[in-house]
This record gives structure tokens, sequence and C-alpha cells, in this order.
């Protein structure tokens, strides 16, 4: 495994890191313990989840099928870089009792500690907020942070599914008061095909010093072999996937990527990992494995080197939106 640096901290993280949103839902819990004692022994120290995960009736069920995982000791826990979310409502109806959802002082105070029991264990890693909050200022959310860090309950503060200028008015407001280091780290839906977080949010992120943490690499598996697995009869694409290959033009990207990858010998869904890790600002892609196999794939893309001419090809089929302010002024 190889690893780097957390954005601007001296946090060494690996450079893919396990992402758990399956565990539960479509994987139980022994498959999921055996699956993170895989990524353990391969090196992966970086994990992330959120406290929604479970989803519906089952919400926070990840959390605990993580906690439960630290609990058989090993190490394990020490082994590992934590990071889970915050702002999704946890209350037990779908509509949420008021202060129990998003980043007001009072649901970050009760939503860490319910992650923190739920997690069993004294402190997180990287705690991210899951969304931005239009309705609380950042003056409010970093005087939470700064309370739970002099507690010793969280180490760092970090962002998901941001806009840029968001991580800009986050980290100026830390700036301001002092005494906060501010966001680092970004996670973003970012991979071959959807590529606009280049026009603003990883210039934002690399402004401030934030590691970019993508999401969904494979595109909901329409980078993986989409076209390929269903000649083979295999699972139907959904979802993501599904949408990014419904029309004849997105198809016809599709296929001309399975093509290119099949030409020079690789896999596609270990191909768009391993161009995710070439990428500025990146510190490592989410694979959330259903499977131990899955995993497997994932591990070989950290070795796998892309050379300039197969770079420049895959830049062919899916152009970025190039640099910005250029990309959307004119």
């Amino acid at each position: 495994m190889k690893y780097t640096q957390l954005g601007r901290t001296g946090l060494k993280v690996s450079r893919l890191v396990l992402g758990t949103m399956n565990f539960g839902p479509q994987t139980d819990e022994a498959d999921s313990h055996a699956i993170m004692d895989t990524a353990l022994d391969a090196g992966i120290n970086f994990f992330d989840t959120a406290n929604v995960y479970g989803w519906g009736e089952n919400k926070g069920r990840t959390e605990e099928i993580i906690g439960n995982w630290f609990a058989k000791g090993g190490d394990r826990r020490d082994k590992v870089v934590l990071a889970t979310k915050v702002y999704g409502n946890m209350a037990d109806s779908d509509h949420a009792w008021p202060n129990h959802d998003k980043l007001s002082a009072l649901n970050i105070r009760r939503a860490v500690d319910a992650s923190l029991k739920r997690l069993r264990t004294d402190h997180i890693d990287l705690y991210q907020f899951h969304h931005v909050d239009r309705d609380t200022p950042f003056d409010e959310i970093w005087q939470a942070v700064d309370v739970l860090v002099q507690q010793g309950k969280i180490l760092y503060a970090g962002s998901s599914n941001f806009p840029g200028y968001k991580i800009a008015q986050a980290n100026e407001t830390a700036a301001r008061r002092g005494g906060t280091i501010g966001l680092v780290s970004e996670q973003c839906l970012y991979n071959l095909y959807e590529r606009r977080a280049e026009m603003e949010v990883i210039p934002a992120a690399q402004e401030y010093g934030l590691g970019v943490i993508p999401w969904s690499p494979l595109h909901g598996g329409a980078l993986g072999g989409v076209l390929k697995k269903e000649v083979k009869g295999g699972r139907r694409a959904s979802g993501r996937a599904a949408a990014a290959v419904s029309g004849p033009d997105a198809r016809a990207k599709i296929q001309a990527y399975e093509d290119l990858l099949e030409k020079h010998g690789l896999e596609p869904g270990e191909a768009a990992l391993a161009w995710l890790l070439t990428r500025p600002g990146v510190t490592g892609p989410i694979v959330g494995p259903r499977t131990a196999e899955q995993l497997e794939s994932a591990l070989r893309a950290v070795e796998l080197e892309l050379g300039e001419e197969l770079l420049a090809s895959l830049d062919e089929i899916f152009p970025g939106p190039g640099p910005s302010p250029e990309a959307f002024a004119w």
C-alpha cells in the first residue's frame, strides 16, 4: 500500500479509502468484518462511514458494525484513521424532530456522542460535515468543533459535497477565529465520467490545503465494465450507472472506454481508480466493496501505472471542463 498526507495535515493515510456504506444494507456483519480485516492486512488504514449509513430504520447500523469490529481488539482501532459524518436526520421518523439533523452546535454535540457510542471508541479522527447547512453560520459550527477537539472527541474536521465557495467560506471563517485548523478534506463526487469538481471544488481544496477524497469513483459501476457485464448476463446497471448508459451517445462513450482498456489489457474498474490516483489534489478514492473480491480488485489499482498515451486517450473520451474560470466564463 502507498500512503500520503491528508491535505496540509501531518496525518498519513492510505491511497485507497475503505468505504463502508454497504456494510449492513448489502453486506452482513461477518462479511463486513472479513472485508475490514483484509483491508487492514493490505495496509488500508483510512476507513470512511457516516452516522446515517444503514439507512431507514437501520440508521447507525454501519457504525455499529465497525464498532463491533474494533471491539475484537488486535490493535484494530489504533491502526485505523476513522472518518464519519454528521448532518442527516437520525430521528426515528422520516421527519426530524427540531435539532436532530444538520449542523447546529446542539446537533453536532448530540451526533458525535451517539457516533462514539456506536463506534465503541473514544475519538473520531476525521469528523465530516456530510452536506452544506445553509441555516447555520460557520462561526457556530467552528465553535462546536473547537469544543469537541478540546474534549478529545475529534481530531480533524472535513467537508463532503461542498461547493468551492463554501470551502473558502468555511476556512476563511476558521482563519478569522484563530486557533481553528479549519477543513482539512473534501469528499466529493469525482471520477472519469463526472469531472465537474475540477471546475471549482478541487481548485478550492488545493488552494486551502484540503485533501480530496472522491466518492463513487466508478460512477456507480458505469466505469467498472458495465457493458461487458451486460453481454455476459451479469448484474444489470442501475442508478448512476444506468443513467450513464441510457442514451446512444453516452453508451458509445462507455463502449469506447471499455474497448480502449481491453486493447491495453486492463480491467476498467482498476483503471478508473488508477486514473484518480494520478489527479492533482486527490488523497485517495473511496472504494465500497460488497465482497472481498471487489476489494482485491481495488487493491490492484494502487500499483497500476497508466502511461501518458493512455491518459491522453482517456481525456479524449471523457474530457474535463478545463481550467476555471475559462471553463464557464468563455
